[in-house]
């Protein structure tokens, strides 16, 4: 539906589909304040792809922030997301997202292009502006200078995956023509996912974006959100990401969730039945429940295989 020969095998797999399709989020113990667990990590990332999951996404929180009170995974993003691909096979690798902003492009560049070559095409970027106050003194950064900076990048990195020995310049600094940056990703450029508004109108991230990641929004405004966007960028895909804790009782009604719901099964398959008659291409599901492996097994068989 949205592929073509210049896309690689991680966007093809979230979405090449006429349906809705599903991701899982890291840290998915549910650990986001201190470290997580990586065999237990490693063990239900298998188990997601195992039972239907088509993503699993990465955090990128360069920092904790005690205030904010989530370290995302606590691994680097790079890291971390190469060690999941020598433990998974086929499923999606993520980011969600990339701070732009704060990590030089070229560094961005060469990252992903090796976690993509590594994984065998399966990186699909999300990337963002930041939302963190604190962070952007530590790394010498004007939070004024986001929206610029986050363009620079999206053009530099483009740029250096598309053309050998490129000439190009930014606030980040400039190459000359007698550098090149190696490896080259697994297709012409790695999709880029700009997420929720970063810093952007939304003409420029309909042209500019592969597609577009947000956060869980009520569904009369995911409804407008999604026709606005088919009218400004066609077929390319749209995404959120929602909370969810699956109740004891089938039955269960919705209750609110910071960003997502707890509710029962029955309720949540008629919910992403909606949206996915909306539109929605991609959700990225962060599971609440205690015990996270049955919950992504019950989320898999009840929903998933449902739809």
């Amino acid at each position: 539906m949205h592929s073509g020969g210049h896309v690689n095998a991680g966007y093809r797999r979230l979405f090449d589909h006429d349906c809705l399709t599903f991701g899982a989020g890291f840290p998915l113990t549910g650990t986001n304040r201190s470290q997580p667990d990586i065999d237990a990590e490693l063990r239900l990332a298998k188990h997601a792809e195992a039972v239907g999951f088509d993503g699993l996404w990465a955090r990128d929180v360069p920092t904790y922030w005690p205030k904010f009170g989530d370290a995302g995974q606590t691994f680097d993003t790079w890291p971390w997301l190469s060690h999941v691909a020598a433990h998974t096979d086929e499923i999606a690798l993520g980011t969600s997202s990339v701070v732009l902003t704060l990590r030089h492009p070229l560094h961005v560049a060469k990252s992903a292009a090796t976690v993509d070559q590594l994984s065998d095409g399966r990186l699909v970027l999300g990337i963002a502006s930041g939302d963190r106050d604190p962070e952007y003194p530590a790394f010498d950064v004007d939070p004024d200078d986001r929206g610029q900076l986050f363009r620079e990048s999206v053009d530099a990195v483009r740029t250096v995956w598309r053309e050998d020995f490129p000439e190009l310049e930014g606030q980040w600094g400039s190459l000359e023509g007698d550098l090149d940056v190696v490896p080259e990703p697994t297709t012409e450029t790695i999709p880029l996912l700009p997420t929720g508004h970063a810093r952007q109108s939304k003409e420029w991230i309909a042209e500019h974006g592969d597609g577009w990641l947000f956060y869980h929004l009520p569904e009369r405004t995911l409804e407008s959100y999604l026709h606005d966007w088919r009218d400004r960028a066609g077929e390319k895909p749209f995404a959120i990401a929602v909370r969810v804790e699956l109740a004891d009782d089938r039955t269960a009604e919705p209750e609110p969730l910071h960003l997502g719901f707890r509710a029962g099964v029955e309720w949540f398959r008629d919910y992403f039945g909606r949206l996915e008659e909306l539109s929605l291409d991609h959700a990225i599901i962060g599971i609440q429940n205690d015990d996270r492996e049955a919950a992504l097994s019950t989320f898999a068989d009840e929903i998933i295989d449902q739809l």
